[in-house]
């Protein structure tokens, strides 16, 4: 069978693969789009991002319900269906993946259903179902993303332990779990399977939870899970997992010395590792790094001039959005535009409550020796959000002395992930917190504590009072 001639191929299509496909198809080039499942989307739609919040949701009605009791609001105790769960949460990636899959062909981007292999520079063998295709491309762009990682002594090659993708599927919910990692993946699913009934405990090495985020934005979460999870144990190592019948012996070395105890389920969430072996990388000029994310420049191309690279698989913050950013940077700069990656990447960890920040952090800041002030703005003085029962909240900014620039934000309470926006705008634009402070925000909103932590960076904010009032 004859090579197929691409000008471009996209390897892996997930939020970044199909981001740069299309973008690529809209600038009038014939790309062919492989990708080894047999939906596309990649990990954020099918096995991450999108199940996880949609679970996320369904369960958070479950508190929101019995919350109701104390507003006069009373529901009997919640029957789940787990089967009809899973069915509804498989509808949703199902009705995404279908978009994505009718996006492609409208664009007349070309889908080929394998595995990618390189057999050089500019030659990829594909592994389908119907035997061996070889493309040759002029460039390539490889999105592969990442997966999960676990640790050989914890991999038992039970069932019963399990990463992210296995515990997403719902299969059961069991009595008891033990979650290791308090990172964004263990607070959710844990979030998750707390409110569905399982006794969950939380074990995290290091000495806190969601680390690298602000402690201040991190205590509300730790105070949900305190009251959610069976137990949280910080500064807890797991040793050993053993088969123990229909269980697992977990053996954890903590501040109280070693536990042993049986749980029904683990869940292993310590991290992932970037899809970029047994890729045949070694046939091109492709450079990786020590942990195997491919080296990229500021255009994401690789060590190899015609091979781009985006999203996990070259490391750093593993977002979906950051890769659909590096998409856009790849293909223009393919096609001989000067862009350059250089974005304010926001995060959002969908935790009750949220945790949403962008830019710099005060803790960053502080690691750094880089000069701020910090003004906050507390939701226990947010009409809104007294009026909808969420107050445990707050918003921060973390702002240049000099030039009253904004260089962070963070919040953390009911909506925080909608509201960041705003600040990577604010950011991106050189916004200060003068512009913030006088931009009129809808009353009452959430949005007005970004309005009103402005107000409070000048000593006066309307709602709450500043200890420090600074010169206008």
């Amino acid at each position: 069978m004859e090579p197929i001639k691409a000008e471009l191929v996209v390897l892996g299509a997930g939020p970044g693969g199909y981001a740069a496909a299309f973008y690529a198809a809209d600038l009038g080039k014939k790309v062919i789009l492989v990708e080894k499942e047999s939906r596309l989307g990649g990990v954020c739609l099918n096995h991450g991002c999108i199940p996880s919040k949609a679970l996320l949701y369904a369960t958070g009605l479950i508190g929101e319900a019995r919350e109701s009791a104390e507003r006069g609001i009373a529901f009997s105790d919640p029957e789940i269906d787990v089967a009809k769960l899973r069915s509804w949460k498989d509808s949703v990636i199902h009705k995404l993946a279908t978009g994505v899959g009718a996006l492609a062909d409208r664009r007349g981007v070309e889908v080929l259903t394998g595995r990618g292999h390189f057999e050089g520079s500019g030659v990829l063998r594909v592994e389908t179902e119907g035997g061996q295709r070889f493309i040759e491309f002029e460039n390539v762009i490889v999105a592969l993303g990442s997966r999960p990682s676990i640790p050989k002594a914890l991999d038992l090659g039970n069932r019963r332990v399990m990463t992210s993708n296995e515990a997403l599927e719902v299969e059961m919910i069991p009595e008891s779990l033990l979650v290791v990692g308090g990172g964004y993946i263990g607070m959710e699913m844990g979030t998750v399977y707390a409110a569905l009934g399982s006794r969950v405990v939380l074990v995290e090495a290091l000495d806190s939870i969601l680390q690298g985020i602000d402690s201040d934005l991190v205590r509300p979460v730790l105070r949900y899970a305190k009251e959610h999870f069976d137990e949280l144990r910080i500064r807890t190592e797991v040793r050993k997992l053993a088969t123990k019948g229909k269980q697992i012996e977990v053996t954890t070395d903590g501040t109280d010395g070693k536990t042993t105890e049986l749980y029904d389920r683990v869940l292993v969430s310590v991290g992932r590792r970037p899809n970029s072996d047994d890729l045949g990388l070694g046939n091109t000029k492709v450079e990786l790094d020590e942990r195997g994310f491919i080296r990229v420049d500021g255009q994401q191309r690789t060590a190899d001039s015609n091979i781009f690279a985006i999203g996990d698989v070259t490391g750093g913050v593993l977002l979906a959005h950051k890769a659909s950013k590096e998409a856009r940077v790849a293909v223009e700069a393919l096609v001989g535009e000067s862009s350059i990656f250089e974005a304010v990447i926001p995060a959002v960890v969908f935790t009750h409550p949220e945790v949403a920040w962008c830019g710099l952090t005060e803790t960053e800041a502080l690691d750094r020796g880089i000069a701020v002030e910090v003004a906050k703005f507390p939701w226990a003085a947010s009409g809104r959000a007294i009026s909808v029962d969420k107050p445990d909240g707050l918003t921060k900014l973390v702002i240049e002395p000099e030039t009253e620039r904004i260089l962070g934000m963070g919040i953390v309470g009911v909506g925080a992930g909608e509201l960041i926006s705003e600040g990577v705008a604010l950011i991106e634009m050189g916004g200060t917190a003068r512009d913030l402070a006088e931009t009129v925000h809808p009353h009452p909103t959430l949005s007005e504590t970004l309005m009103e932590a402005a107000e409070m960076f000048y000593g006066h904010a309307t709602h709450a009072t500043s200890r420090q009032k600074r010169k206008q």
